[in-house]
C-alpha cells in the first residue's frame, strides 16, 4: 500500500477506540508486509525504543499507547506504514482514567522490563501462554528465602493470592533469572492450588519459565490461593541477594529472609527500585535471625534484600 487511505477491515462504527486502533494498526502492518521487527528496528532510528511485546500487545488490542514516549511513536509509524498523517493517533481518542485498580486493560511494562536481559526473558516468556496475565490482580504476595548453614541458596517459597478480572485466567507464569549461569537451575513444585504446566529451561541465559495452571479457569471476580517453591540443588549457590520484580502493582507484598543460625550475614538492606531510582536501607535481623519487610500498593518495580557475608 502507498498512502491513501487507512485500511479499516472489519471495524465498523460504534466499535471501542481501544479496538479500532488495534485492528486499524494491525490491517496497515499486513498491507505493507512488515513485521514488528521492522517496525521497533524503525522507531529506534528515531531514539524511539518499544519492546516487541509491546508492539504486540497494540495490534491485538490488549494494550495502547499512553505513555509519552509511546504516543511520540505513532506519528513514526503512520510514516512507515505510509497512511496518511495522523489517522493513527486519531483512532487513540482522548486519554483514558487513569488508576491503580482499575480493571481495563492499560499498557504495562513487559515481562522483561526490570531484567538484567530483558530480550532474553521476552523470548522465554513468548514459549508460554501469558495471555491471563494482566487479568489477574495481585491481591497478596509472600515469598520465603531460605538460606543454609553453607550461606547457600536452600529454596524459594511464593504464595499468592489472586483475583480474576475477566472469565477465563488459568495460570500463573513464574519467570527465574540466575546471575550465574555455570549452576544448576531450581527445581519447580507446585504445592498448593495448582499443577506444573509447561516448563522453558534456558540454562545458558540462566532463565527458567514455569506455567502453574489453576485446578479450573476462574470467572470474573472469583479468587485463588496458589503456592509453589523453587528448590536449589548441592552444592548450593551462595545467597548474596533477593528481589520480586513487579510488572503490575501488588496490593500486599511480603518478603522473608530467613538465614541459618550457624551462618547471620554482618549487613543486610532492603532496596526498593522503581521509577529509574533505587532507595536503599538498613536492616536488622530478628530474634529468628530473618528479615522481613512488607510492601502495600506497590507500584511496577523490584522490591529485595541484598546482604554480605564479610565485612
Amino acid at each position: 500500500m502507498s498512502g491513501g487511505a487507512l485500511p479499516r477491515h472489519g471495524v465498523p462504527e460504534g466499535v471501542p477506540e481501544q479496538r479500532q486502533f488495534a485492528d486499524t494498526l494491525r490491517a496497515a502492518i499486513e498491507a505493507r508486509g512488515l513485521g514488528l521487527e521492522r517496525l521497533q528496528a524503525h522507531l529506534r532510528t528515531h531514539g524511539i525504543t518499544i519492546s516487541l511485546a509491546t508492539l504486540s500487545y497494540w495490534q491485538s488490542g490488549r494494550s495502547r499507547p499512553e505513555r509519552r514516549s509511546s504516543l511520540a511513536a505513532i506519528s513514526h509509524l503512520e510514516a512507515l506504514l505510509e497512511v496518511p498523517a495522523g489517522s493513527l493517533a486519531a483512532l487513540l481518542g482522548p486519554p483514558r482514567p487513569r488508576g491503580r485498580w482499575l480493571n481495563s486493560v492499560t499498557e504495562s511494562p513487559t515481562f522483561g522490563a526490570f531484567w538484567p536481559r530483558p530480550s532474553e526473558v521476552e523470548q522465554a516468556v513468548s514459549q508460554v501462554d501469558t495471555h491471563w496475565d494482566d487479568r489477574l490482580t495481585r491481591i497478596s504476595q509472600h515469598d520465603r528465602v531460605t538460606v543454609g548453614p553453607d550461606r547457600g541458596e536452600r529454596s524459594f517459597a511464593s504464595r499468592q493470592v489472586l483475583r480474576a478480572d475477566a472469565d477465563g485466567p488459568d495460570r500463573w507464569v513464574v519467570v527465574v533469572h540466575l546471575d550465574e549461569h555455570d549452576r544448576a537451575l531450581p527445581i519447580v513444585e507446585a504445592v498448593r492450588n495448582c499443577r506444573l504446566g509447561k516448563v522453558v529451561d534456558e540454562p545458558a541465559s540462566g532463565l527458567l519459565v514455569a506455567e502453574l495452571l489453576f485446578p479450573a479457569a476462574l470467572r470474573r471476580g472469583e479468587t485463588i490461593i496458589i503456592e509453589h517453591e523453587l528448590v536449589n540443588r548441592a552444592p548450593y549457590p551462595l545467597a548474596t541477594n533477593y528481589e520480586r520484580k513487579f510488572r503490575l502493582p501488588a496490593r500486599e507484598f511480603v518478603l522473608e529472609v530467613c538465614f541459618d543460625p550457624a551462618a547471620l550475614p554482618v549487613r543486610c538492606e532492603q532496596v526498593i527500585r522503581h521509577d529509574g531510582g533505587e532507595q536503599v536501607k538498613a536492616v536488622s535481623l530478628d530474634e529468628t535471625h530473618s528479615v522481613h519487610g512488607v510492601a502495600l500498593d506497590f507500584a511496577p518495580g523490584c522490591y529485595g534484600f541484598r546482604w554480605s557475608w564479610e565485612s
